[in-house]
């Protein structure tokens, strides 16, 4: 198979250990994953200590024997690097591959993740097992793809160890060249900061006020974690390269800290993502009226998109979820893990691997469970996995040859500001909530939207795709940026920002200009004042033209616009406060376009609000009505539209199709009104 190829043919399968069971169960454990249409396992991404279980000493044949196993039941196989849990024997003989903590704490073996990507004896290692593996796995007839390591800065992803702090001063060293130009970067005028020499540089270390960095160091920092992975990764995606060119390349996650556009870019045939839906639902405000839920999943699902349009869901969720002493996630409700395979597979996803085949019995993990208990009984979630294995089965390639997810709205996002806002309180904990706001009420309003991260080889093209930009608090912004929006917005594009927009640049140092800074000329307005809104002053509210005058609330920020240019129109104003009255809301005309600016955070009533006035629908609204708790998406291709129906509700949907549609996993007609079971979908063509 060539690499290119690997995600033309759907497959579903599972991640298997064969290291933690009897050999005993192997084969009727492929069987039984055959008889559920699974057709690819993923194996090994913990294994090193079986692969070398002394330095030097390589031993395959616990694995050979697996991997002829699952080819002679027609299973295909994903191998892991297992670099992200060396070995006993390598963190007691190399101590200085481990990790060390912010505050000076060495992290120890016994869990996993506890090493430096920073230490060359552990590139060195990491090279020599992954090069052994490929060498003796690039032949084998059922090996297709190779995962690197497991979840890059899963557990931890911050870095301190002596080998960091080293690797850091030589970044800074390649990117600013000269002392005198860190230091202007860095602004480390401020506080006597200013550094004459380079052993004097270090990553942010413990201070005065324990966790208070210089702020553009912490923002190189970040910039420093994300290069440094990837170079680490690079290791083994070139031995892989070499060795095995045959077989595709990618890995899993979607973690903090990392460019997983860059990447997915330089080194993977493709992205691959863990999707635990259940996360949201722990994390979710249970008090608020409509929750998300699992259903912000597919929001974590849209980011995916944006790194690799078509991908992997390397681990579906499958069972309730837990560590010895974390996390406690419920058990599925009958229909669950078949609404969120199918959430994956709506929003890109080509191949879908549920973890875990089997609950494991030892280890941190014993509460994770898998879709066999560990009575290994027939259960419910083995035959739940085998209606969706037979559905796809009859579905066929139809899905994967609708490769495009069809979206006319994107939610724009950068890392240079997710990176910033970690440590700025004055940008970063807003971009959350309009994020969730806008997502939310497009989708409850059945209107698919994407995620596009501005990068700096985005160009105007990448922007034209789309009808409508929700660039929310992107107080970072380069001049050429803001340049590009102005020439999308002109030719016909429609901008929307939010409070704290423009007014830094790629440094972090404030611009010495009216805000909002670099989009001041596209927006048309400068800011006039601005306030916190916090426990001491009241929230306020904003009052929108128009016959029934709504009222909303201006959340977290109030910024009192002020009009620039006379194509600009006042959309809305504060209604309360000493500056009830002021523009609030103001949509320029600019070119054949509109640059909406929206003085506070946004919440779901204002994203309603905007979305009314700019008269957007769900792009089948002639012919199909859904209730808010179905969520659409659309997947484009050769063979024309699939329409994924997703109801998130436990309660049956009532929807209606005024024109006949096939339910793709069924082969069932459909037409009228149709009763969507709870937690059901169907797939429309």
């Amino acid at each position: 198979m060539k690499p290119i190829d690997a995600l033309k043919e759907f497959r579903l399968g599972a991640c298997y250990y064969p290291e933690h069971w009897q050999e005993s169960l192997w084969e009727d454990d492929f069987r039984r994953m055959r008889e559920l249409n699974f057709s690819i396992i993923r194996v090994a991404e913990f294994a090193w200590s079986i692969f070398e279980p002394q330095e030097g000493v390589f031993s395959f044949d616990l694995f050979d024997r697996a991997l002829d196993l699952a080819h002679k039941h027609g299973l295909t196989v994903i191998i892991g690097t297992p670099t992200a849990t060396p070995p006993a024997w390598l963190t007691h003989k190399y101590p200085e591959v481990l990790n060390v903590s912010h505050d000076g704490v060495t992290l120890h073996h016994g869990l996993r993740r506890h090493y430096n990507y920073s230490s060359t004896k552990y590139r060195e290692l990491s090279a020599i097992i992954t090069r052994k593996m490929a060498e003796h796995y690039k032949d084998h007839p059922a090996v297709i793809g190779w995962q690197l390591d497991n979840e890059f800065n899963c557990e931890i992803n911050e870095f301190y160890a002596p080998a960091d702090h080293d690797a850091f001063r030589a970044w800074l060293q390649e990117k600013y060249g000269t002392l005198d130009k860190l230091n202007e970067a860095w602004g480390t005028v401020f506080w006597s900061q200013t550094y004459s020499a380079w052993e004097q540089v270090f990553l942010p270390r413990p201070t005065p006020g324990q966790r208070q960095p210089n702020p553009h160091q912490a923002l190189d920092e970040k910039r420093f974690i994300s290069d440094n992975t990837i170079s680490y990764a690079k290791v083994q995606s070139d031995i892989l390269r070499e060795v095995a060119p045959n077989h595709w390349v990618t890995t899993n996650g979607l973690f903090g800290h990392l460019d997983s556009h860059r990447m997915n870019d330089e080194l993977l045939d493709f992205f691959s993502y863990d999707s635990y839906p259940q996360f949201s639902a722990l994390a979710d405000n249970q008090n608020e009226e409509n929750p998300l839920a699992d259903r912000a999943w597919s929001q974590k699902l849209s980011s995916v998109r944006s790194i690799s349009p078509n991908f992997v869901i390397m681990e579906q969720q499958s069972g309730p979820g837990g560590w010895v002493n974390r996390m406690n996630m419920a058990s599925p409700k009958p229909g669950q893990m078949r609404l969120w395979t199918y959430q994956s597979i709506a929003h890109g996803a080509n191949m879908v691997l549920y973890f875990r085949w089997r609950t494991a019995t030892v280890g941190n993990e014993i509460y994770w469970h898998g879709i066999n208990d560990y009575h290994n009984r027939p259960n419910r979630r083995v035959r739940e996995a085998g209606q969706i294995g037979s559905e796809l089965a009859l579905a066929g390639n139809r899905i994967t040859t609708a490769a495009e997810f069809k979206a006319d709205i994107a939610l724009v996002r950068d890392y240079d500001n997710e990176w910033d806002g970690e440590y700025d309180i004055w940008h970063g904990p807003f971009s959350w909530q309009s994020g969730t706001s806008w997502f939310k009420v497009l989708n409850r309003r059945h209107i698919p939207s994407d995620t596009l991260y501005i990068r700096s080889h985005t160009t105007i093209e990448d922007l034209k795709r789309y009808k409508v930009l929700i660039y929310p608090h992107a107080a970072i912004m380069r001049d050429e940026t803001a340049a590009m929006l102005e020439q999308y917005t002109r030719e016909g594009g429609i901008i929307i920002f939010g409070c704290r927009t423009g007014y830094k640049n790629e440094h972090g140092h404030t611009y010495m200009r009216p805000f909002p800074g670099a989009a001041a000329g596209l927006c048309g307005i400068s800011v006039e004042e601005f306030t916190m809104i916090n426990g001491m002053r009241k929230a306020t509210t904003m009052k929108w033209n128009g016959g029934d005058e709504a009222l909303t609330a201006a959340d977290s920020f109030n910024e009192v616009l002020y009009v620039e240019d006379d194509s600009v129109e006042v959309v809305a104003t504060y209604a309360s406060d000493f500056y009830a009255g002021k523009p609030a809301v103001t949509k320029n005309a600019f070119g054949e376009g509109q640059a909406w600016y929206f003085g506070a955070v946004f919440n779901d009533e204002a994203a309603e609000q905007i979305i009314d006035r700019l008269g957007l629908a769900a792009p089948t609204a002639s012919w199909l009505s859904l209730p808010p708790d179905v969520e659409l998406a659309i997947r484009e291709g050769e063979d024309g539209p699939l329409y994924f129906l997703l109801n998130f509700s436990e309660q049956p949907a009532a929807i209606t199709l005024k024109e006949s549609k096939t339910d793709v996993l069924t082969g069932n007609t459909l037409n009228g009104s149709v009763s969507l079971e709870g937690f059901g979908v169907v797939v429309l063509s």
